[in-house]
């Protein structure tokens, strides 16, 4: 099974599993640089799977999937940091140390990435900081900013390594609607970059609003196509 070397992901008859039930079978997508692509489809249809085994959270057991030029079939423990180097992977949840200020959280990171030397780990920290909007928090605790602060810290903690792919899990699902539109904005200005984002949602009105190209799991398939195609109320 060959790949083109342009996507930024390709997965090639995959089926996804999840804890031993296959929850999408054959699924066929690549997604290539720039791309802005909606990830839908009713609590449980595979979402979150999908997700998972393309950041090796979940193991790849049938089928081909390659990310950047990492291939995930068999992946060695080994590579599975440097995979995660390649990638931005954005929860809902946030998951920042309560107990660390905001540099603090992002030097973790870079630490944990193989970042070494402390004069260009202040930089990125500082260039990061600012494409979020973020210019001015670096010394404040998690607790001390508001959640569309904190989700901007992860997005910031998410780009620290220039991925090829941000993975966003419903990324704006605790946030109110105008601080949700405020962070989708902020995902709009990363992609026109050049940056590639996968973004698992059930806020269609953002959709609607920010159109693009939408992957729907639904009755164990993956269906790939323009919004219009779809009727999205099956997908809550």
């Amino acid at each position: 099974m060959t790949f083109s070397s342009a996507p930024v992901v390709s997965v090639k008859q995959t089926t996804i599993y999840q804890e031993g039930n296959a929850v999408l079978n054959d699924i066929n997508f690549d997604i290539e640089k720039g791309e802005f692509v909606y990830l839908v489809g009713r609590t449980g249809s595979g979402k979150s799977s999908l997700l998972k085994t393309l950041y090796a959270d979940l193991p790849l057991l049938q089928g081909a999937i390659r990310v950047g030029d990492i291939n995930l079939k068999n992946i060695k423990d080994s590579r599975v940091p440097h995979l995660r180097r390649r990638l931005g992977i954005i929860f809902q949840d946030f998951q920042l140390f309560t107990d660390r200020t905001v540099a603090e959280n992002l030097f973790f990171v870079m630490r944990a990435t193989g970042w070494k030397e402390r004069s260009k780990m202040k930089s990125r920290l500082s260039e990061v900081l600012i494409r979020v909007g973020l210019g001015s928090v670096s010394t404040k605790m998690p607790h001390q900013l508001s959640g569309g602060e904190q989700q901007r810290v992860v997005i910031a903690r998410a780009l620290i390594n220039e991925p090829v792919l941000l993975i966003a899990d419903e990324p704006t699902g605790n946030l109110d609607p105008e601080v949700a539109d405020g962070i989708h904005k902020l995902f709009q200005e990363i992609n026109n970059s050049g940056t590639a984002i996968l973004m698992a949602t059930h806020n269609h009105q953002l959709i609607k609003d920010y159109p693009g190209r939408v992957l729907k799991c639904t009755s164990g398939k993956l269906q790939d196509s323009k919004l219009e195609s779809f009727d999205l109320t099956e997908s809550v």
